[in-house]
């Protein structure tokens, strides 16, 4: 297909770049970005490559797009309709490992910076880009350690376009300006190995700890706001035992996460149920895990223009969202930056047969070219 989106896409979905092995992605896109001027600097971190590039006056209002490079292991190929690394256009679907997340916004982003620049050389302030092949598994050398450099150095940063798959019915109907925070408790109860015929020389941390877990899965952690849905805790895994029937168990390892708004803090969240471990008398070990602290951009000049791009291209009325898992938009949120989500229908992402509509990357490309135009003239 003659359609210079499309043909990037494919050219990054045909290199299987499962996180963090970016499989040659980011040479292809720093190639095209030096082409237009652009200054680039290579950021490896690890075992992770990642790279920081900006065009016009370093000392500008900023306005970057974020995305990552690397995608989640395609599973079986035998259950997809097509090899997941063999991009292919079916009834006008591009299918492949990363069509939606989110190797087709990289190239969306990418394109719509080539336009933008050669139609306006000498654009007020900045344009920069921030790729990571480290999203989609540790996230522990990429955009984090990204945003650590250009803090230590005063780097600017404004604005922040990330291309998460953010649009559910159709392409920009959603727009995330926000995502919970989250935080995992890793819980061990302690108690005394024994025969269960003999329950008086054993200690069942699996007893012990019911009347604990009833009340933790019963508290009400906050109401929400206008912007976040009240906090919420799942039990993710729980297990104890040595797989016999005649043994009481001497440990039970429990993991529950914290879907947290902006309405409690993670310190809060870790008090309480340290308090309440403290008060039902239980012997235990607890690491802590916190992935993300919320983030949240309320209107302003980047969610405006994206809203106006948005109504200009597709008709749409967007709707502003906080839902979802974590994404490096919290880690840019640390720079003081403003930052929302916009990309494609996550209706396939990690799926077998992950697809995007041909026609919602072409238009992508129209959005992200038309708020660079919005914020940069």
């Amino acid at each position: 297909m003659n359609c210079p989106v499309i043909q990037l896409a494919q050219e990054l979905i045909s290199r299987p770049s499962i996180s963090p092995d970016d499989q040659g992605c980011q040479a292809l896109l720093t190639e095209r970005l030096e082409k237009l001027g652009f200054t680039v600097e290579q950021m490896p971190f690890g075992d992770t490559l990642n790279f920081w590039a900006y065009h016009g006056a370093k000392d500008g209002e900023t306005l970057a797009f974020a995305g990552h490079t690397d995608v989640v292991p395609a599973g079986d190929p035998a259950k997809w309709q097509t090899p997941p690394f063999t991009p292919t256009i079916i009834n006008q679907h591009l299918y492949g490992r990363g069509a939606a997340d989110m190797k087709g916004s990289v190239a969306a982003m990418v394109v719509a910076a080539e336009r933008f620049v050669e139609k306006h050389p000498d654009h007020q302030g900045r344009l920069a880009f921030l790729i990571t092949s480290d999203e989609e598994a540790d996230a522990t050398h990429g955009t984090v350690k990204v945003v650590e450099t250009l803090m230590k150095r005063n780097e600017r940063l404004d604005y922040c376009l990330v291309g998460e798959p953010s649009s559910q019915a159709q392409l920009g109907d959603i727009v995330k300006n926000g995502r919970r925070g989250s935080l995992t408790a890793n819980l061990t109860i302690l108690g005394t190995q024994g025969h269960v015929a003999y329950p008086h020389l054993a200690d069942n941390p699996v007893h012990r700890a019911t009347a604990f877990l009833q009340e933790l899965t019963n508290i009400q952690w906050d109401q929400g706001n206008k912007f976040f849905p009240a906090t919420s805790m799942q039990i993710a895994n729980i297990h104890a035992g040595t797989g016999a029937s005649n043994v009481i168990p001497g440990e039970l390892f429990i993991q529950f996460n914290f879907r947290f708004s902006t309405e409690v803090t993670d310190t809060l969240i870790r008090e309480q149920v340290e308090t309440l471990l403290e008060r039902h008398n239980l012997k235990y070990q607890l690491k802590w895990a916190l992935s993300g602290q919320p983030f949240l951009t309320p209107k302003g000049k980047l969610v405006d223009a994206t809203i106006q791009a948005i109504k200009e291209k597709t008709t749409l009325t967007t709707e502003l969202s906080t839902s979802g898992g974590t994404s490096d938009g919290r880690f840019i949120a640390q720079m003081g930056a403003q930052v929302i989500e916009l990309g494609p229908l996550n209706a396939t992402i990690h799926k077998v047969d992950e697809c995007v509509k041909v026609d919602d990357l072409q238009q992508l490309a129209l959005i992200y070219e038309r708020v660079m135009e919005l914020l940069l003239l």
